[in-house]
């Protein structure tokens, strides 16, 4: 609920400092079924006005929290119905970005493994080089390494992002990063398999 005075802080921001290169960016939370329409609307406003978008990619934290809010308040819950249809809108932003790429600049923010071969995929089969600056992938530190690491040593531009501030503010911030994919669990699994596996291999 307090999205939009920040998206018209970065609007602005972006109808300034984005008319030569891509430097401000706004962040598109997937798990609002109204963001997919509105990335494509802004894509639009954007040409128009003579700058181009940033658009990073996320599916969202803040589920529960939004849906109970708009239950108390008694309007629309701005929130998709299901994990499916958010995944649908973010691979549909993906695809979107990827097929926009010269006109915007996009940062594909996430920890699903899907949504980033997706990407890393379309950019392939366009022939497009991995390393152009509108295209971009990103994970948190401390997670997905997997996927940084891999898509880094193909030549993607993959970045590592670092939360930092005080305590009180940043674990709060990491558990809900931690609780935003319902598949945090397998992906966890599957990470702590690829590391011991790197220990075998290493004989540690």
């Amino acid at each position: 609920w307090i999205q939009q005075p920040i998206d018209e802080l970065v609007w602005e921001l972006m109808s300034t400092y984005n008319r030569e290169k891509v430097v401000v960016y706004s962040t598109y939370q997937f798990y609002r079924w109204d963001k997919l329409p509105q990335l494509k609307a802004e894509f639009n406003r954007a040409k128009e006005d003579g700058f181009m978008l940033g658009a990073k990619l996320v599916r969202g934290a803040y589920m529960e929290k939004e849906r109970d809010r708009a239950t108390d308040m008694g309007y629309s819950s701005p929130i998709h119905k299901d994990k499916a249809s958010t995944d649908r809108d973010y691979n549909e932003a993906v695809r979107f970005c990827v097929e926009h790429y010269e006109e915007m600049a996009s940062c594909n923010a996430t920890h699903n493994l899907e949504s980033s071969m997706l990407q890393a995929k379309i950019i392939d089969e366009k022939g497009i080089h991995h390393n152009h600056p509108h295209l971009n992938f990103c994970q948190l530190f401390g997670m997905s390494d997997n996927i940084t690491y891999n898509l880094a040593s193909t030549g993607y531009n993959v970045a590592k992002y670092v939360p930092y501030g005080p305590v009180r503010d940043i674990v709060p911030y990491l558990i809900r990063r931690a609780n935003e994919n319902t598949a945090v669990t397998g992906d966890m699994s599957r990470e702590l398999e690829l590391i011991r596996s790197e220990m075998e291999r290493r004989g540690i």
